[in-house]
């Protein structure tokens, strides 16, 4: 089933695409779509992506089910003194994934009503244009621009973005973002920004066993009862035991393993989810909090 469609330009979601490798059972060669512009495999060779094919991908996913997300090698070569390279697996980590993926310089989309700052940790281009669909101007800064900075640009509203790895390796950004948050525009935060939130808060993350990739995960907007289907793509979370009821509450739960999926603090136009409500191609059920944040600029923008 992969690269039956091909690789098409216009629904790139980053400048390049930051996986380091793919493993499938089958890697189609013959695209069958009519906006396909090359074949995948060409696409992935040409960015200097390794595929890795023929692999039996249900007994993988039956082992990482059971083991939870586990290092691996890919290797052209015969890995030599076992002992070694398997101890040199165990303690490999992905470190400074954020710097890797964010941009260098600001740079401002769109020509809009509102203007909305966003923190790029590895910023999915549909949050951009979700925003420039609502006739926001987006001004979007790097990761770890300065409070004052993006402040000093009068924005109407600002987002934290998605992002990759660990949330604790982006410490030095918390009091950035605790000072926006206590700036009283209203903040919006997707993915790794709402973990960087909690954390900017006081509270804590932790590694999911499991972590939670693809799309139609169920989570539940406590306020209503009402059950989403959502697309998601981390391996870390918000540690429930963690929220302080006094500064925050839990909006959202995952259906699934009850985990932390959103956070609305209190006395502050501040809110965060883990998943993603700009999802493209889908599911685009959650993209009404988009909506929602929109309304809190305007509401806010007028008392001011």
């Amino acid at each position: 089933m992969i690269g039956n469609y091909g690789a098409n330009s216009a629904d790139m979601e980053s400048a390049v695409p930051w996986i380091s490798a793919l493993i499938v059972r089958e890697l189609s060669s013959f695209p069958s779509n009519y906006r396909s512009e090359e074949p995948f495999a060409d696409f992935l060779i040409k960015k200097g992506i390794t595929i890795l094919s023929g692999v039996d991908t249900r007994s993988l996913t039956r082992r990482l089910r059971e083991k939870g997300t586990m290092n691996g090698l890919i290797t052209f070569q015969r890995p030599g003194n076992i002992t070694q390279r398997l101890e040199e697996i165990r303690q490999h980590s992905v470190r400074h994934s954020v710097i890797r993926v964010s941009r260098k310089h600001p740079e401002i989309i769109g020509g809009g009503r509102w203007n909305i700052s966003l923190i790029d940790f590895g910023a999915k281009q549909n949050i951009i244009n979700s925003l420039t669909e609502r006739n926001c101007t987006v001004r979007v800064w790097p990761w770890d621009t300065p409070a004052y900075i993006i402040l000093d640009s009068n924005p109407d509203g600002i987002m934290l973005s998605n992002g990759p790895g660990d949330p604790k390796e982006c410490s030095g950004i918390l009091r950035h973002i605790s000072e926006l948050a206590e700036s009283g525009i209203p903040l919006f935060s997707i993915c790794l920004g709402h973990q960087l939130l909690a954390l900017a808060a006081g509270f804590d993350t932790g590694k999911l066993k499991f972590g939670h990739r693809g799309a139609n995960h169920p989570v539940k907007d406590l306020a209503t009862g009402r059950v989403y289907m959502s697309s998601q793509n981390h391996g870390y979370c918000v540690l429930a035991e963690s929220v302080d009821p006094a500064i925050a509450e839990i909006s959202h739960i995952s259906v699934n393993d009850g985990s932390v999926e959103g956070l609305r603090f209190k006395n502050k136009p501040v809110s965060s989810v883990q998943f993603h409500p700009e999802a493209s191609p889908g599911p685009r059920e959650t993209a009404y909090l988009f909506d929602r944040f929109i309304e809190q600029v305007d509401t806010l923008k007028e008392q001011r």
